[in-house]
């Protein structure tokens, strides 16, 4: 990107912004996936039990949350961005690109410190860390990557014109948590669909993107696994969201200074 330095500058101001007077500082970062899997550890393990074979539950649901709070953060952020700075995308000129991608590298910072609070409760509990199957981890981050970017363009684009679709997305979002495998074990689903007498569906589980994706960083990390078998997929789906949202994004770009 010509426009490099802006984006880091951008970045580094946003990561400052938020933590500036904080007492937690960047330990904000771990505070909201540990809350949520202290909560569904005491749920889920005295009122009603769910099984993760060997994998305690705490580690089980946070190995999941941490990801998935990147990939939530991230858009709902990156949709903002734009309205957020209105006073800089109608008085100066610049690729507007670098607003919602400096909001998605800034929740980076917060991934990678709560990825960190994650190898230490792998420690912990005698889990293996950084083996061999690790060399996958760089593949799924960028697959998930390219979808919250383009689903970043995509929702950034078109707050600017109807400014329903933040809180659209924030819905969508809240709702897409509970279809995607964090809280319970994708074999649960392939359970249930096959006690029903679904089981051939079993796949449609899989047309959300991020079930695989969530699916492969459980994979790896927890069962010194390999990528989900349907990953490939995802990964086809989230470069072609990336593709349309970017396409989308300058197409609509000449028209943000005169909207905002």
């Amino acid at each position: 990107m010509a426009h490099k330095d802006l984006l880091i500058s951008w970045t580094s101001r946003i990561v400052k912004a938020r933590y500036q007077q904080s007492v937690l500082g960047g330990l904000w970062a771990v505070v909201q996936p540990l809350a949520l899997a202290l909560i569904f550890t005491a749920v889920f393990t005295l009122v009603v039990r769910m099984d993760t074979g060997e994998i305690p539950y705490i580690v089980f649901s946070y190995s999941a949350l941490v990801p998935w709070l990147l990939f939530e953060q991230s858009i709902s952020s990156s949709v903002l961005s734009l309205v957020a700075n209105m006073g800089l995308v109608s008085k100066i000129y610049f690729p507007r690109e670098v607003l919602p991608i400096a909001e998605v590298g800034a929740r980076l910072v917060d991934f990678v410190i709560a990825f960190v609070v994650l190898i230490g409760f792998m420690v912990f509990y005698g889990l293996p860390v950084f083996t061999l199957s690790w060399i996958y981890l760089p593949v799924i981050l960028v697959t998930q990557l390219c979808l919250v970017l383009g689903i970043g363009f995509i929702g950034s684009a078109l707050n600017v014109f109807f400014r329903d679709v933040s809180h659209v997305i924030v819905l969508i979002l809240k709702i897409w948590m509970y279809a995607t495998p964090i809280i319970y074990p994708v074999t649960l689903v392939q359970t249930q669909l096959e006690n029903f007498g679904y089981g051939r569906f079993y796949g449609l589980y899989f047309l959300n993107p991020m079930s695989s994706i969530i699916e492969s960083y459980r994979n790896v990390l927890l069962h010194n696994g390999g990528l989900n078998e349907f990953f490939g997929r995802s990964a086809l789906v989230s470069v072609a969201v990336l593709v349309f949202g970017y396409w989308l994004f300058k197409r609509l770009e000449f028209k943000f200074a005169d909207v905002v």
